[in-house]
């Protein structure tokens, strides 16, 4: 029996997931492995999030943190993001943890004694003023293949080239602006001009992967492979496992790959069977599927076969279903910009199955695509609401209302009622083929035509008439009606799982296989039993707010403004003087979602409950403030940040760099609601 070993790409530990890294690989792959394990199919899902890299390292200056602070906050960011998505990794681990660092050390070690490694004296970036050697990603400037400005130190995103070591023109370090001087440096390096041969020969082989992934990869043998550094000069990473080499770590590219299996090791350790990851990436019947967006396909699809060639023992990726980019309201996604629907804040508003589903419908599966607010109104109340919703509510609705909650048991159907169901079973078959080719929006499109088909047969039979004239007829127009409702709670479950879970609970579903669906039980009656509305219509003022807020952030970023700080004006001494300063009891401290600096705190200010937000939560966690008594400006004007309206001001101070700040807490005798001054 073949074994499926699925990986989504480590997402970076710099910030939260947005829809841009869900229709690239998560959700897809989700998708994928929700049906396949519905099929019977022994599948394992991986991932982890990537914590090493330059990326890391300018978040955490930026932030005044340490890397393993940042990382730490990010990962359980992007954990809860996840599960509350509904994507469901069997593990999802850290590349910061021991076991990974033995891990890549190991590759390093064996690649080295094997002479797949070599050294290489190199000239690199060196600012004068930070005192660093700067990686690539510490270094802008114009591309010299395209002249585009903003270019980094290894690739431009203009025109997607490499960009060799110390060629920018007009470079600048990101840290303070200085133009920085070239000097030399020694690092090691990945000899893939050794492996050109092998990869041609696996790649050529590779005939059913996606023409887009294959082409691509085989293009950058074109011109033949050259040796790759795989060392950083940083002190954030795997450490190189050679003396002398100190301040030199493992290039996060060179590492990230191996925490899949570090992943595997440890969901495995954690299960008592230490060896029985072997079986998942070293025996024939594995099949190792990398789901992950266009931009990693070298890593993925050239140099980590490369890797795993020159290790030996491991079986080289079976298919990489790569994707291309998701574009926003029109315009490109961009982080920097702020111009991103991100996922941990999305789920404070709106149900994860309606975004699971928009997307999955529009994914960037051979082209790029587009997302809006407005197409996503549209897949809800257009076909999340009006087709299958509607569909469902209208079949339960009748059986409950007119029917007595009663189901028909011994149907006499008809050639109608055969084709119907024949159609049903046709879709259900369609959807698990489509989904094994990577098909998801032709999938997901479906799914959603057999309740278009459904609701076709319900207008046809019109049980409203029958009701009246021919109970017989209408209790098998109902089990019909019935059985697809059945297999729309089924078939929906790896695009809609929230909503197909309550549906199959309400109809008493607890075990299936994918290709027995059509001979899932109806149930003989619906009395006593309640199904909630699983999807609402949205309106269109919350489209409108949701376009506003997106292009809010955008502004705000680009106009420089933090909305995690809050100040006082300058102010004179009669001004001053106004100022109410009260002491307030921390009741509960939350973080905010979305917000990295950000805590709301509920007080007790002695004759009355108030919530302010402050910007504390890089120096303080929640645990820190509860039951603790905090000085509070009483008189300020109420301001909404991230959705919640401030009733104050938190009083701290902070050192002229802002790397540390120091909330001011009042003496132990002072009472909720005692002034200050």
């Amino acid at each position: 029996m073949t074994r499926y070993m699925v990986t989504a790409a480590l997402p970076y530990a710099n910030g939260p997931i947005h829809i841009g890294h869900l229709a690239g690989c998560y959700l897809p792959a989700d998708i994928f492995v929700r049906y396949m394990k519905l099929k019977g199919e022994e599948v394992l899902f991986i991932c982890g999030s990537d914590e090493h890299g330059v990326p890391i390292t300018i978040k955490a200056e930026e932030m005044k943190k340490s890397p393993q602070e940042v990382v730490d906050y990010y990962h359980d960011i992007m954990e809860k993001s996840f599960k509350g998505f509904g994507i469901e990794f069997d593990n999802f681990s850290k590349t910061s943890i021991p076991l990974h660092h033995e891990n890549a050390q190991k590759f390093f070690k064996t690649l080295n004694e094997k002479g797949y490694i070599s050294k290489k004296t190199e000239k690199q970036y060196y600012c004068e003023k930070c005192r660093r050697f700067l990686p690539d990603r510490y270094v802008e400037g114009t591309c010299p293949h395209c002249k585009a400005e903003g270019a980094r130190g290894d690739q431009c995103d203009a025109c997607g080239k490499v960009i060799d070591n110390v060629s920018l023109i007009e470079p600048k370090c990101k840290l303070c602006d200085s133009t920085p001087v070239i000097r030399d440096t020694e690092h090691f390096y990945l000899d893939l001009d050794k492996f050109q041969n092998k990869l041609k020969t696996y790649l050529d082989s590779r005939t059913w992967w996606k023409e887009n992934v294959r082409e691509f990869s085989l293009g950058w043998l074109k011109d033949g492979l050259k040796p790759r550094a795989i060392t950083r000069d940083i002190d954030w990473g795997v450490k190189v496992p050679v003396e002398g080499y100190d301040g030199k770590v493992l290039y996060v590219w060179f590492d990230a790959p191996i925490g899949y299996i570090s992943s595997t090791m440890e969901f495995f350790n954690r299960s008592g069977k230490p060896d029985e990851w072997k079986k998942w990436w070293q025996e024939e019947d594995s099949k190792v599927i990398h789901f992950l967006g266009k931009d990693n396909i070298v890593f993925h699809a050239v140099i980590w076969p490369s890797m795993l060639m020159g290790v030996g023992g491991y079986n080289l990726p079976y298919d990489i279903p790569a994707n291309e980019y998701l574009n926003l309201e029109g315009k490109k996604l961009s982080t920097s910009r702020n111009w991103a629907v991100w996922l941990d804040d999305y789920l404070t508003r709106h149900k994860p199955d309606i975004l699971r589903y928009a997307l999955a419908s529009t994914l960037p599966e051979s082209k790029d695509t587009d997302f809006s607010w407005t197409e996503l109104q549209q897949k809800n109340n257009g076909e999340l609401a009006d087709i299958y919703g509607n569909f469902i509510n209208r079949t339960v609705q009748f059986i409950t209302k007119y029917n007595d909650g009663r189901v028909g048991e011994n149907p006499e159907l008809r050639n109608e009622d055969n084709e119907f169901l024949d159609t049903i079973s046709r879709k259900v078959q369609s959807i698990g083929k489509l989904i094994e080719e990577y098909s998801i929006r032709k999938a997901t499109y479906e799914f959603m035509d057999m309740a278009r088909e459904a609701n076709k047969y319900f207008t046809v039979q019109e049980p409203w008439v029958l009701g009246k004239k021919d109970k017989s007829r209408l209790d098998t127009v109902l089990y019909v009606c019935m059985k697809a409702v059945v297999a729309l709670a089924c078939a929906g479950e790896p695009f809609i799982p929230f909503a197909s879970k309550k549906l199959q609970a309400f109809l008493g579903i607890k075990n299936f296989r994918w290709d027995s669906i059509s001979s899932v039980a109806v149930p003989s009656s619906l009395e006593g039993r309640e199904l909630e509305i699983l999807f609402t219509k949205i309106e269109d003022k919350t489209i409108e707010d949701e376009k506003a807020r997106l292009g809010r952030k955008a502004e705000e970023k680009s106009a420089g403004k933090n909305e995690n700080t809050l100040s006082l004006s300058e102010i004179s001494i009669e001004d001053f003087k106004k100022v109410e300063l009260v002491v307030a009891r921390v009741l509960k401290a939350e973080r905010v979602q979305g917000a990295d600096k950000l805590l709301k705190l509920s007080l007790d200010l002695g004759t009355e409950k108030r919530e302010i937000v402050a910007g504390v939560a890089l120096h303080y966690k929640p645990e820190d403030l509860e039951n603790r008594k905090i000085v509070i400006v009483k008189n300020l004007k109420p301001a909404k940040l991230r959705g919640i309206m401030s009733q104050g001001m938190l009083l701290a101070a902070s050192s002229s760099d802002k790397s540390r700040v120091k909330v001011l807490f009042p003496d132990e005798s002072c009472e909720p609601g005692d002034t200050i001054g």
